[in-house]
């Protein structure tokens, strides 16, 4: 299958560039700016792969992207919890930029979309509740990562349904792992706990991990499945709390503090001053709002991907003990 994989310079594109590449699939690979060094080298590395310009806010460029291909993966997005710049515009790049990138390959007749949502448009569940699948919304949606995520998902089969695209949807969890060349706030929360963010107590909290390549290994398998239909969460079977990571992480290398505590709940609403007072101090990366926090209180991530295991045959490979020490790795 000839593929086009947007975004493809990001933690998630370039993996999945390298995992359909590695596939024997011929790629196209866009980024917004062809001419940006840190945007192309380490995809010219790969060898073997169609680097294009393509501008989210610019269908032109996207309908010149498509042009004789057979899936799109759409994976460009502002994975952001801290705005760097307007929180909008994360909402506006996921909204409008992905609805460009589906009537684009509408456009075109392409056989599939692959369209990267989140697990946070499935939502957490209260501690000790069920377990969350496919077939529920998150209706929480004050953090604008997570609003940016689900209303472009809905948007996406609203589009889909009446236009009769053929489209699948990929919700990743919090994605660790090797192969990004600048961190991601799941790369920045690892890098936190290695400096010591959670030394003086850890959040009570868990976080739905997944490592890099086996998202992109599941991606590759909804773009070669021609059964593939619908929403496909994937993550991890086991999601390990932040006093889990951190003592994981621990095992790996001894010099990454482990945490002293596990807040109670009641604590919880201080995480977002830790975490400025941290960042002033120390150099932690920023990961937590006041909203983040609030919508994470009293619950937990409990997801189902049994429909992955069952109709992708997709399963986790990497252990989080793995997926942690890679990380640190790329991270010295």
């Amino acid at each position: 299958m000839n593929c086009l994989v947007t975004g493809a310079n990001g933690h998630l594109g370039f993996a999945l560039t390298r995992c359909l590449k590695q596939a024997g699939h011929p790629v196209r690979a866009s980024v917004r700016d062809t001419t940006d060094p840190s945007r192309v080298g380490h995809l010219e590395e790969l060898g073997g792969i169609e680097i294009v310009e393509a501008d989210l806010f610019r269908p032109e460029t996207i309908e010149r992207a498509v042009q004789e291909i057979d899936v799109v993966f759409q994976v460009a997005a502002a994975y952001e919890f801290i705005p760097r710049t307007n929180a909008e515009e994360i909402i506006r790049t996921s909204l409008e930029g992905g609805m460009n990138v589906l009537k684009a390959a509408r456009k075109a007749a392409v056989s599939k979309v692959v369209f990267t949502s989140s697990c946070v448009s499935v939502g957490v569940t209260p501690r000790g509740g069920p377990t969350l699948n496919e077939s529920h919304w998150n209706q929480e949606l004050k953090v604008p990562y997570v609003r940016a995520k689900t209303l472009a998902e809905r948007k996406a089969w609203e589009f889909a349904e009446s236009e009769g695209l053929h489209l699948v949807t990929v919700l990743p969890g919090a994605i660790g792992g090797p192969l990004f060349k600048s961190p991601t706030p799941t790369i920045d929360i690892i890098q936190g706990i290695r400096m010591g963010s959670v030394r003086f107590g850890a959040p009570q909290t868990n976080l739905p991990y997944v490592d890099i390549r086996d998202v992109a290994k599941a991606h590759l398998l909804a773009g070669e499945s021609a059964a593939a239909s619908g929403r496909y969460l994937i993550c991890n079977d086991h999601l390990p709390s932040f006093s889990e990571l951190a003592e994981t992480m621990n095992g790996v290398d001894p010099q990454v503090p482990r945490p002293a505590m596990v807040l109670p709940d009641a604590l919880l609403p201080l995480v977002p001053i830790f975490d400025r007072i941290s960042h002033r101090i120390q150099g932690t990366p920023r990961v937590m709002t006041r909203e983040l926090i609030h919508s994470l209180r009293g619950k937990e991530w409990k997801l189902d991907t049994g429909k992955a295991k069952r109709e992708l045959g997709w399963r986790p490979q990497v252990s989080l003990r793995q997926s942690l020490a890679d990380t640190l790795e790329a991270l010295s």
